[in-house]
């Protein structure tokens, strides 16, 4: 039998038990954005990258506010969610050139969420064959590429961006 190495993953299937409160609100508030991979902070909502991701590239956005439901979003908070889901799909095109895409939210355990109480828009750049039997039957994901390499090269973008005024 052939074996399939993935060590980063030991990270995720060695936690005993989560830390208590919310892990989007603690990442958020401990100022360490290169540590918590933060690639951008908007007025109400902010970007990370997905610690776990499905595909490399995976990010999040979140609003600051720690609600579960979208209809409790602020108005400000859900134009802004929808403008950095724009400029995350802008930055994966430019840094990582996807054949699509995969974006939306996963309202409540039930829908698949994996942290229900902390609303999330996901953002999953998509190349032809990326999702073979590695995810649905190995349950193993098959990334080019480490988080940190994948937080660089995000990150130097999302300053490029901000730094030259881009709008989306």
């Amino acid at each position: 039998m052939d074996r399939l190495w993935s060590p980063w993953r030991y990270r995720y299937v060695a936690k005993a038990e989560p830390a208590p409160g919310c892990v989007f609100c603690a990442k958020l508030s401990q100022g360490a954005d290169a540590e918590n991979l933060i690639l951008h902070r908007g007025r109400t909502c902010f970007v990370i990258l997905n610690l776990y991701p499905y595909a490399t590239g995976h990010m999040m956005i979140l609003p600051f506010e720690h609600i579960a439901q979208l209809p409790g979003l602020s108005v400000e908070a859900s134009h802004e969610l929808m403008d950095l889901t724009r400029l995350a799909v802008k930055g994966l095109q430019a840094v990582y050139n996807p054949r699509g895409f995969n974006a939306g939210l996963n309202l409540g355990e039930c829908a698949g969420a994996g942290v229900a109480d902390h609303l999330h828009m996901h953002v999953l750049p998509r190349w032809p064959g990326d999702a073979n039997f590695m995810t649905t039957v190995g349950e193993t994901r098959v990334l080019p590429e480490d988080l940190e390499t994948t937080y660089r090269r995000l990150l130097e973008w999302f300053q490029r961006e901000a730094y030259s005024g881009g709008s989306l």
